[in-house]
């Protein structure tokens, strides 16, 4: 069984008390676990559950509505032959589903049944969906300017909406003090179960490598391409292919490329070498994140993989999001940047024509009609 690990100073935690950060407040990770071989794969299981062997415990009754096993697309762009993993094609519209399954169900084990999340958004509509398939209460704080549209998935599912004043940071600032007033007993209130913070999480999300290796014939892709806000998906990929490379698995790491836009980009800055800047808005709604709180293991991930990052104009995302919509492929313009950036790095002869290549395609365009309809210049 794996432990909880703070990578910054090895400290490490038993698993089977909950926990959702350090002593000293620091964000943690788990310590490595072995990976697995197809032997392995439980193929009656449905969607991602089929990958179980690789989590930390398997828990007793997953919470599950069949999620993953998402298709990869081949389309030809940007002089490529790219595939694109649909990941909005997910009970809730979003990559998110990975990671809330998982998480909720090993909290579940533990004896966790209220929890606290911050999103008003995917990762909110993800906590409450699972939440109420689990039999558990959801408590989802957001900023009391928050459009009352992007909360009602979660109202939907029966979860408390908490109007926080101030910003989205205000917003992560009050979930932590209340995660921190309820602590880690599961007797004591709302467990904060944050998509950004707890490890389980990542976990989750690391099925998104096993299934491309699947897919693939049990081989690594040469690269993944991926819209990075806070970096979940780049850390799943990072401990999921790097679990099969500790297993035998695969020869190599693929090369991970985050795309971010240029107008909130911290994570791509950091990696680019290049200096911060204050972010400003952007269309990229959902990788609009200022502060992530794994920014150095993030890097640290696309670095140890070869990897790089790109800075996408918001130009480019516009057009990248109908270009694919006028391709069938109707995606939040948050992921279609990534294909943008694919653009760049194809042009920069960073992804080479032969290679195996994936895009991450992670939440649906149904959620961004407001941004399509000013795009195409209609009412919504």
């Amino acid at each position: 069984m794996a432990d909880y690990l703070d990578p910054r100073s090895g400290r490490t935690y038993p698993l089977a008390q909950p926990r959702w950060r350090g002593e000293d407040g620091a964000p943690l990770l788990l310590t490595d676990l072995p990976g697995i071989g197809p032997d392995d794969i439980e193929r009656e299981q449905p969607g991602l559950w089929r990958y179980r062997a690789a989590l930390p415990f398997q828990p007793a009754r997953p919470i599950t509505m069949g999620e993953g096993r998402t298709p990869l697309v081949m389309r030809r762009l940007h002089g490529l032959d790219a595939l694109l993993k649909c990941e909005w094609l997910m009970p809730t519209g979003s990559f998110k589903d990975r990671g809330a399954t998982v998480m909720l169900s090993l909290l579940r084990d533990q004896g966790i049944g209220a929890v606290l999340e911050d999103s008003s958004g995917n990762g909110g509509a993800a906590i409450s969906t699972y939440a109420a398939a689990g039999g558990m209460r959801a408590r989802i704080l957001v900023p009391e300017s928050t459009s009352p549209a992007k909360t009602v998935q979660s109202r939907a599912a029966g979860a408390e909406i908490v109007l926080v004043p101030g910003t989205r940071q205000d917003t992560s600032d009050e979930a932590v003090r209340q995660g921190a007033m309820y602590g880690n007993d599961p007797s004591s209130g709302f467990f904060y179960a944050s998509h950004n913070w707890h490890p389980f999480f990542l976990h989750g999300t690391k099925t998104l490598a096993y299934e491309i290796w699947e897919d693939l014939g049990f081989r690594a892709p040469d690269a993944v391409v991926i819209p990075t806000g806070a970096g979940s998906n780049v850390l799943g990929c990072d401990i999921g292919f790097s679990e099969l490379l500790r297993a035998g698995r695969i020869a190599r790491l693929p090369r991970l490329y985050a795309a971010q836009p240029a107008n909130c980009g911290p994570i791509a800055r950091d990696v680019l070498g290049l200096p911060p800047e204050p972010p400003k808005p952007t269309i990229a709604e959902g990788t609009a994140i200022a502060r992530p709180i794994r920014p150095a293991e993030v890097a640290g991930a696309i670095r140890r993989s070869g990897g790089s990052a790109v800075l996408v104009e918001e130009a480019a995302i516009a057009e990248a999001a109908l270009f694919l919509a006028r391709q069938g492929i109707y995606v939040e313009p948050t992921c279609a940047q990534a294909v943008a950036a694919l653009g760049q790095l194809s042009e920069a002869g960073a992804i080479q024509p032969g290679e195996a290549v994936v895009v991450v395609l992670t939440g649906t365009g149904l959620k961004a009609t407001p941004r399509y309809a000013d795009l195409l210049g209609v009412p919504a």
